[in-house]
């Protein structure tokens, strides 16, 4: 049994299903993945995922992936597609075909009219503002419609007149007939079917009336033989709902409804809906924005299939809210690209080192690992010349004692090459530091320097040896840990949620990429852990994403 068998059996929705099979030794579990095509997926719905798929795959059972489309108005087919995408880049297939709930509307139908000739449903001719009024609240208990005692043949043809179009959108609904005291609002008369003139994605113009989410659901569960409908806290009540149709239906199936957490990010919004304010103010750039936790966002930024697996695993399954932090996430990642990715040298701000005691025609090549501890991975040349960039943030004219980098007078071993001496800095009219002027000693290849022993080192790119690259740094894309509970969240957006820096990567590098355009994974040494843009890369200048920085703040003791 391997960890990922024990974490998803050893939960207490694995634990269920254990007892399930030894109760009914017939039992073959089925789950499914159910989402609304209204939006991309997020990191949220991945947990979902790899519950429902892992399970079905530890117990030999089946998941279904079923689209439950009940909304034309905010449905799209790009979100059917990207849905699909997303979960087979998780690394999962879903049963058999996809389903939609839309393929069962003429069943759903028929379960509608069975619960009116059973006095359990009603045609209402309430408007929306006066349903929420009569529905009640927490602490008050609702009150009848005054269409609700309409007779079993009234409510039947009132419904196919709505069917039929005869009504206009608002004008009518089918409400079930449950109970308006009930101290579950969910139960206080639920509508289960609306009129909505819009053309559907599936079933184009046949139907004008759709069937609420929590009516198609529990029915759409039963139809396909589902075991166990696993689904988030938040709907925790509509169990009641869920069941009560179940039982008041003919349907020959009963299945079993478990909630877990719903998964909170540190930082994060998971909302689809505001997730769609954040584009249509432009804040973001669309559902693949490397800033959002969308699981196209997360790809292009660099996460990859397993480093997600990996932490829906960690995080496990559990009946507590919690605010999971974001550097477990990060963890999972960089622990992944620490084994896979290649490591090599960029510049992110240049500014030019002049190694003056050395001729313009130097040149040295140096054989260095793509990895230290993989030298499977292979090794790669760079150039050593007069002339070389370092990182702006790596030298400073201004400094204290604790400062270890370059400073004049100071010494510092430029990666596997030699110990330089900055002696002069030139400056443009602005007051910018243009050149550093420096001594570089040709005895410490390899070796230690006679002046300082233990010298810093820093990275750095021959100027004969650069290839032009965007760099664009990622922060956190809220300025607060959980950004979900704000009402006016986009108050609280991090300015600096994006850097973008313009620089350098070494050429031979960025040569073999443009050759070879796929998911590229680097370790640019000092700095962090980056990937090719493959959306807005071209052959002149490559663009790297920020995946994550080098240093690990994620505490598993905590």
């Amino acid at each position: 049994m391997n960890n990922t068998t024990k974490k998803y059996q050893n939960n207490f929705i694995g634990q269920i299903i254990n007892k399930d099979f030894k109760e009914d030794d017939k039992l073959s579990l089925h789950t499914r993945f159910p989402p609304e095509p209204n939006g991309y997926l997020h990191i949220g719905h991945a947990k979902s995922i790899c519950l429902n798929f892992e399970l079905a795959k530890i117990y030999n059972g089946k998941c279904n992936l079923r689209f439950d489309d009940t909304n034309p108005l905010k449905e799209n087919i790009k979100y059917i597609n990207a849905i699909q995408e997303d979960i087979n880049w998780l690394g999962y297939k879903w049963h058999n075909n996809i389903h939609y709930s839309s393929e069962y509307f003429s069943k759903l139908y028929k379960y509608a009219k069975e619960l009116i000739k059973k006095g359990l449903a009603y045609v209402d001719q309430l408007t929306k503002e006066q349903i929420r009024e009569y529905r009640g609240t927490l602490k008050k208990p609702g009150k009848n419609s005054p269409y609700r005692d309409r007779t079993i043949q009234e409510n039947i043809e009132l419904f196919q007149k709505m069917k039929k179009g005869e009504f206009s959108e608002g004008e009518a609904c089918l409400r079930a007939k449950i109970d308006m005291e009930s101290p579950f609002i969910i139960m206080r008369d639920p509508v289960i079917y609306r009129i909505i003139f819009t053309k559907h994605h599936q079933t184009k113009k046949e139907w004008c009336i759709y069937p609420m989410y929590d009516f198609a659901h529990c029915l759409s569960d039963s139809i396909e033989g589902i075991t166990h409908s696993l689904c988030t806290l938040e709907f925790q009540d509509n169990k009641f709902l869920y069941n009560w149709i179940l039982k008041n239906t003919s349907v020959e199936k009963h299945p079993k409804q478990y909630e877990f957490s719903r998964l909170n990010l540190e930082f994060c919004i998971l909302s689809k809906r505001k997730l769609s304010i954040l584009i249509k103010k432009n804040v973001i750039k669309g559902w693949d924005d490397p800033r959002i936790p969308t699981l196209s966002g997360l790809k292009r930024k660099g996460y990859t299939p397993s480093s997600i697996r990996s932490f829906c695993e960690k995080i496990g399954i559990t009946k507590q809210n919690s605010l999971i932090e974001f550097s477990m996430l990060e963890h999972c990642i960089r622990k992944e690209l620490n084994k896979t990715a290649i490591r090599t040298m960029a510049v992110l701000e240049p500014i030019k080192i002049f190694l003056y005691n050395l001729d313009e025609n130097h040149r040295e090549i140096f054989t260095v690992p793509n990895h230290p501890k993989k030298p499977e991975l292979g090794t790669h040349e760079i150039l050593f010349t007069n002339i070389v960039y370092i990182d702006r943030s790596d030298f400073k004219e201004k400094y204290n004692k604790k400062y270890k980098k370059l400073k004049l007078g100071g010494e510092i071993r430029l990666r596997y090459a030699y110990v330089i001496k900055a002696e002069k800095i030139e400056k443009d009219k602005y007051d910018n530091i243009i050149q550093i002027t420096c001594y570089c000693d040709i005895n410490t290849l390899g070796k230690k320097s006679k002046n300082n022993k233990n010298p810093s080192v820093i990275h750095w790119i021959s100027i004969k040896n650069v290839f032009p690259a965007e760099f664009r740094i990622y922060n956190h894309l809220f300025n607060i840990k959980n950004p979900e509970r704000e009402k006016n969240f986009i108050s609280y957006i991090n300015p600096n949620s994006l850097i973008i820096k313009m620089g350098f990567i070494e050429k031979k590098v960025g040569k073999k990429i443009i050759k070879k355009i796929g998911e590229t994974f680097f370790q640019f040494e000092r700095i962090g852990y980056f990937c090719l843009d493959n959306i807005d890369s071209e052959k002149n200048k490559l663009v790297f994403n920020r995946t994550v920085g080098l240093r690990d703040l994620w505490n598993p003791e905590k």
